[in-house]
């Protein structure tokens, strides 16, 4: 993870642009109105984050477009100050689809380019309007779309400027490896954004990834906003965990930082989710203070490859990213 002093706090990736280490996650809770999006988005800007992690299915880009606008307007921050990041979701994989999906997202953003374009899921959904396209039973209607034609598709948005740079997200190390063997490959993945924190450190796909020269992001790095949608609602609350809060306690800090700070320690590019303004000050705060072996040790510990998000609808597809090991 190659720090730039010039960039403090981001790592450079395989394509030699730059991710900022801490990031700023735009997706709502359930039943949060959408300008709240917007308001977070300019308080973690004014606060320090410069990435901001956002998707076409999380259905606020207008909103977060608009504050991003608003801070480059008053002269907060400039446009290559920032790094923003959206998402292919999955009824536009087949390749036709893919450009004009970011294309749709740079409209309702009202930018030229987004920094990365990842893959959000690795399943494809029936193409259409419907986000999440169901049949008359009330089942996902999923479909096969070979990985490999819809990353070629993500290298031509690459190539006509629309994008910096290019990725995956809940990728397994084989469905990586099929993008890593691809006959022609023009770029790899620079990234694969998975659900990490320290129920499910991930450790194997890190250092798989980090064997790629694959930066790993780390979503619900703060356990979950257990939305009933996708989270059981029994599954455990990281942030109350005994270890977490004694090592947080020690450093006077709370235990959302600590398990934040983690995952930078680890060569881990992390993304923070509040739309507390008070909250996001304390999760901007993770770059002034450092855990010790002992604390990271302890924390390692606590794995219990505990995931949250689960894509339960998908078990059958071909490209189910969690029966897997890493």
């Amino acid at each position: 993870m190659v720090m730039d002093s010039k960039r403090t706090h981001s790592v450079k990736l395989n394509d030699g642009h730059f991710m900022p280490v801490l990031g700023f996650g735009t997706l709502a809770s359930e039943g949060v109105p959408k300008s709240k999006a917007a308001e977070a988005t300019k308080v973690a800007i004014d606060v320090g984050f410069r990435h901001i992690d956002a998707a076409y299915v999380y259905e606020n880009e207008v909103e977060v477009g608009k504050a991003l606008r608003e801070k480059i307007a008053d002269g907060t921050v400039k446009r290559e100050d920032l790094f923003y990041t959206t998402k292919l979701w999955s009824t536009f994989f087949r390749p036709e689809l893919v450009r004009p999906a970011l294309e749709r997202s740079l409209k309702k953003l009202q930018l030229d380019y987004v920094d990365l374009f990842i893959i959000h899921v690795p399943i494809a959904m029936k193409p259409g309007e419907e986000l999440m396209p169901k049949d008359a039973n009330g089942k996902f209607i999923l479909e096969t779309v070979d990985l490999r034609d819809t990353w070629e598709a993500l290298e031509k948005c690459k190539d006509a400027g629309l994008t910096k740079s290019i990725g995956v997200s809940n990728f397994n190390h084989k469905l990586l490896e099929m993008i890593l063997n691809k006959p022609g490959l023009k770029y790899k993945p620079v990234c694969n954004q998975v659900e990490c924190h320290p129920y499910l450190n991930q450790s194997k796909l890190l250092e798989f990834c980090k064997s790629k020269d694959i930066v790993l992001v780390a979503y619900s790095a703060l356990g979950s906003q257990r939305d009933p949608n996708w989270v059981e609602k029994d599954s455990p609350i990281l942030l109350e965990d005994p270890i977490l809060k004694a090592i947080a306690k020690k450093h006077n800090r709370s235990p959302g930082q600590v398990a934040l700070r983690y995952q930078v320690q680890r060569g881990v590019v992390v993304l923070a989710k509040s739309f507390n303004e008070k909250r996001i000050k304390e999760n901007f705060q993770v770059l002034e203070f450092e855990l010790s072996p002992e604390d990271m040790k302890a924390i390692d510990s606590l794995n219990r490859n505990s995931r949250f998000f689960k894509l339960p609808f998908a078990v059958d597809h071909p490209y189910y990213p969690f029966s897997e090991e890493y």
